[in-house]
């Protein structure tokens, strides 16, 4: 039986409990899981590259599972797919605005390769307003991140606001 590789993009940037939390659930889906860290165009990180592979690392490495894999990747997402031998793509949802963009998205993703299929896994009720782009925000502003990533995270991200 051939070994069932599934792929979870995103920025991380930086990693929260919601992103640990679609890890987890996808990494029980898949023989492997390659958390696949990669740069958007659109947004302005508050980590480089190499940041954030190494903080996603350090937090799938508390998880003790050994099927996850964490890689950087700099193409259309269905190039690194491919690239990994992996024939699903794990989206996480948190809500309506986030199912139309992914639709989109994999609309497109099918066209370029329809050999690939993406899931989806709905945010815990919990985790749901979590976004990497508010604790960002709320940091910069001085509020406490400290329910919405670990507390190593909360040590980066407040390490690099008093940077600023």
């Amino acid at each position: 039986m051939a070994e069932r590789i599934g792929v979870y993009p995103g920025t991380f940037d930086p990693v929260t409990l919601g992103h640990m939390d679609i890890i987890e659930r996808g990494a029980k889906l898949v023989d492997r899981l390659v958390i696949g860290v990669t740069t958007n165009i659109a947004k302005t990180p508050m980590f480089d590259d190499d940041e954030r592979i190494a903080m996603v690392e350090r937090e799938v490495a508390a998880l003790g599972n050994t099927n996850i894999e964490v890689v950087g990747f700099n193409s259309l997402l269905v190039d690194f797919a491919k690239e990994q031998g992996a024939g699903v793509v794990i989206r996480g949802i948190r809500g309506v605005t986030d199912f139309e963009y992914e639709y989109q998205l994999t609309g497109m993703n099918r066209q370029l390769n329809h050999e690939v299929e993406t899931v989806f896994l709905m945010a815990d009720v919990a985790l749901q307003p979590i976004a990497s782009r508010l604790v960002k925000e709320i940091a910069l502003y001085g509020g406490d991140i400290g329910k919405f990533v670990t507390p190593a995270v909360k040590e980066d991200v407040v390490a690099r606001v008093a940077g600023r």
